[in-house]
């Protein structure tokens, strides 16, 4: 199919700056120095890729018509390619580089993501073919677009860097968060049929969980229709499942070491903690990849610019041996509660400390173990779960938010320290190590399960309780002080002066998890000798630099 000559392209966001500016390409274009790039832009619509099965995907091409093909960035996207050819296609080909923009597999086809890895590598044989690839290959970007990178990167000789954002190597450790069931997430996942639909998934996945119905009924209700990848995870028979398989390529990052990676996310995005476990696998295996980590959740403007920028100079670097390369120091973070950028070394940085608080009598988080034995009661009930403030999901305002209303609840435990007499500054990732008795009775469709939730708070002197992170873990009751071990959300937070840290322990977290059927009596053991505490990763203050 002939190349289009890009003509047109009114008010769309700006991936430079994140604001909007009308471009009609005409003499006021050319007055300000647009048009010659603009202008020289061609797309090649339509582009048939054969799959293995004979099935054919479809690709549009992007890249400068007045200059010899260079670097080729693929982006494969299940998500669909013309949107994503004005947030990644037209800014890179302005940049000077070719960028394929490739469908993935329809969602009514096939299990979601359970392809990628065919038909990547497929289409990396299709590439080798065409006669305006030069050898020299990027992968780049967001979310499924991320995961189906990671499951053909180990496999592509021609890679010469990767960029990924608010994407993680394994979807099943997000979806099944601590042996739970991201369920809020899930349910918008299914109902996201496109952009426009993604704004009224939210309101309608939780306007679904709060009806009460069954879950195996949720996906109607949310979309209008029985979705089998939404079936599919409710279904999970746990760990090791064929599921969990097919949406897991954690061992893939640890083969990456050779490959410069680039690695973005955001303090609220769900894909977060498998991100920073990606980054750590890197490591460990002798890569030097690089982290930044900004204040955004899953779908945020702010990150897309800061994620390309980023990545074009990444691929200018180390596709083209350009002289712009990164800092030298690879991880750059958003403290949090001090609102400021910060360069370290590495993730964690260099010098952080594991410090353990201590839950203790009447309500106190200290630094000092429990002087004597003890413990605290709540009692899970299904039909009034314990609700959970904004945090992490796919679509949605994810932002921390007041959660005082949530502590007066009886379901719920809390523990708070003394105001603090210096600023702490917490960058990693956060550790509950609790002792618990939980008992429920034993449905007769089968087991029963329970969850245990951990947040952490930063409580201001006006008495705003502000949540931090979280975390979640699926137990298996009768327990008899067992001691469980919840991981929390990566941070990097700085708590002021005369702030206070706060810990809160319940039984659900709805509708960000899955409610569980059973209601459920938990008993939190305090003992001098014992591990009920949170431990955070103690940074001295002032370290990295801005």
């Amino acid at each position: 199919m002939p190349a289009r000559r890009v003509a047109v392209m009114a008010c769309v966001p700006c991936v430079c700056c994140g604001g909007y500016r009308c471009r009609c390409f005409d003499g006021s274009a050319a007055r300000n120095g647009l048009s010659s790039v603009m202008f020289d832009l061609r797309i090649e619509r339509d582009l048939s890729v054969p799959m293995p099965d004979g099935e054919r995907l479809l690709a549009d091409r992007y890249h400068r018509a007045s200059s010899a093909p260079g670097p080729t960035i693929l982006v494969r996207s299940p998500m669909g390619r013309r949107p994503l050819g004005i947030i990644y296609g037209l800014y890179f080909a302005r940049a000077g580089f070719q960028v394929v923009v490739q469908d993935g597999r329809s969602a009514e086809d096939v299990l979601p993501l359970s392809t990628e890895r065919a038909d990547g590598l497929a289409t990396i044989e299709w590439l080798r073919g065409q006669v305006w690839f030069d050898g020299r290959l990027a992968l780049h970007g967001m979310s499924a677009i991320g995961f189906a990178h990671w499951a053909i990167a180990a496999d592509t000789p021609e890679l010469r860097a990767v960029s990924v954002h608010v994407a993680a190597s394994s979807v099943a450790d997000t979806i099944f968060t601590g042996g739970s069931t991201a369920l809020e997430s899930v349910l918008i996942w299914c109902s996201n049929h496109s952009f426009i639909t993604a704004l009224r998934a939210p309101r309608r996945a939780r306007r679904a969980i709060a009806s009460g119905r069954p879950a195996a009924e949720l996906d109607v209700l949310t979309g209008g229709r029985t979705v089998s990848f939404y079936q599919a995870v409710i279904a999970d028979i746990g760990a090791g499942s064929q599921l969990r398989k097919l949406l897991d390529h954690g061992r893939e990052p640890a083969k990456c070491a050779g490959i410069p990676v680039h690695l973005v996310g955001g303090w609220y995005d769900i894909f977060l903690p498998g991100l920073v476990r990606d980054y750590a696998a890197l490591s460990a295996a002798g890569g030097a990849p690089r982290l930044t980590i900004g204040p955004w959740g899953h779908y945020n403007l702010r990150q897309f610019v800061v994620a390309n920028r980023e990545a074009r100079q990444w691929f200018h670097a180390h596709l083209r041996g350009g002289e712009d390369r990164p800092s030298p120091r690879p991880v750059r973070l958003f403290v949090t509660g001090v609102r400021r950028w910060r360069e370290y070394a590495s993730w964690p940085p260099p010098g952080t400390s594991p410090v353990r608080w201590h839950l203790r009598e009447f309500g106190r988080l200290s630094r000092v173990s429990a002087e004597q034995a003890g413990s605290d009661h709540f009692r899970y009930d299904p039909a009034d779960p314990t609700p959970a403030p904004r945090g992490p999901v796919i679509v949605g305002f994810s932002r921390p938010q007041d959660c005082r209303q949530i502590e007066s609840r009886p379901d719920l435990l809390t523990y708070t320290s003394d105001p603090l007499d210096a600023p702490l500054e917490i960058i990693g990732t956060v550790v509950a190590e609790l002792r618990l008795r939980i008992a429920t009775a034993h449905p007769p469709r089968g087991r029963a399960v329970s969850d245990v939730v951990v947040r952490m708070c930063d409580v201001h002197p006006g008495g705003r309780s502000f949540n931090i992170c979280e975390g979640v873990r699926r137990v298996e009751p009768p327990t008899d002080e067992d001691d469980i071990r919840v991981e929390l959300w990566p941070i990097a937070h700085r708590f002021a002066t005369g702030h206070q840290l706060r810990v809160q322990v319940c039984g659900a977290a709805v509708p960000r998890y899955m409610r569980q059927p059973d209601p459920a009596t938990y008993e939190l053991i305090r003992d001098p000798s014992g591990p009920s505490s949170l431990i955070l990763p103690t940074v001295p203050t002032g370290l990295g630099t801005c």
